[in-house]
C-alpha cells in the first residue's frame, strides 16, 4: 500500500525537495524562454562583448604609462627652447644686447670708443646682426673681453680683427694706464624673427674711461 508524501520520514523529503530543486535549476539552463536560461544567454553575450572591452583597455593601459614619459620629454623640450631663445632670441633685442657687450668690456678693462650698427644679413633660417667695434685697452685685458664675449647668454662671433700696438696707431682718445692694444673688432649676433622696416641705427660712440 502507498505511503502519502507527508508520511515519509524527513531525510527522505529533503532529499525529495533537493532532487525537485535540482531538476528545476537544470530545466531552467535548457528549456527555451526560462528566466535562467535567459540569464545565461545575457551573461554569455556580456561576456563576449567584455573580451574585445578588456583587449581595449590593455591597449590603454601602454598609452597610461607612456603618458608619463612623454610629460617628461615634452618638459624636457620646452626647457631647450626656453634656452634656444636666450642664446638665438627671436626679436633683435639691440639695447640689451649693447648692454651686455658694455658690461663685459668694463669688466675687462676694456674702453670701448664706438660701436656701428651694420646692415642685417637675412640668412635662410635666421638673421646676422654685426656690430663693428673700436676699443682699446691693455692685451690681456683684450684677450678676456673675447673670453667673456663667449660666455654670454647669446651666440656672438668675433672676427675681422684688426688690432695694432698703441705706438704704432693714432688715437683721439685719452688712454687707460696699461692700454698697449686698439683697433676695430667685428662681433655679430643672430636672431629669427624679422622686425618691420627701420632706420639704420647711427654709430652710437661710448664715453671714454678716465
Amino acid at each position: 500500500m502507498a505511503t502519502a508524501f507527508r508520511d515519509w520520514p524527513w531525510p527522505l523529503q529533503a532529499l525529495f525537495y533537493l532532487g525537485l530543486a535540482f531538476v528545476i535549476v537544470v530545466a531552467g539552463f535548457y528549456v527555451p524562454g526560462s528566466p535562467v536560461r535567459n540569464v545565461r544567454t545575457d551573461l554569455e553575450t556580456a561576456q563576449q562583448s567584455l573580451k574585445p572591452l578588456e583587449t581595449e583597455v590593455a591597449s590603454l593601459r601602454v598609452y597610461k604609462q607612456r603618458r608619463a614619459e612623454l610629460q617628461s620629454e615634452m618638459d624636457a623640450l620646452q626647457k631647450q627652447l626656453a634656452t634656444l631663445q636666450t642664446i638665438v632670441p627671436e626679436d633683435k633685442q639691440v639695447d640689451q644686447f649693447i648692454l651686455m657687450v658694455q658690461a663685459a668690456a668694463a669688466s675687462s678693462g676694456v674702453s670701448i670708443r664706438r660701436l656701428t650698427a651694420k646692415p642685417v644679413a637675412n640668412k635662410p633660417y635666421y638673421f646676422e646682426m654685426p656690430f663693428e667695434i673700436e676699443a682699446d685697452g691693455p692685451y690681456y685685458s683684450v684677450l678676456d673681453f673675447f673670453a667673456r664675449l663667449g660666455r654670454l647668454s647669446r651666440i656672438i662671433n668675433v672676427g675681422d680683427l684688426k688690432l695694432s700696438g698703441i705706438g704704432t696707431a693714432s688715437t683721439k682718445f685719452h688712454l687707460s694706464p696699461g692700454t698697449s692694444v686698439t683697433g676695430t673688432i667685428m662681433i655679430t649676433t643672430f636672431f629669427t624673427q624679422a622686425a618691420g622696416p627701420q632706420p639704420a641705427p647711427a654709430a652710437a660712440p661710448a664715453p671714454a674711461k678716465r
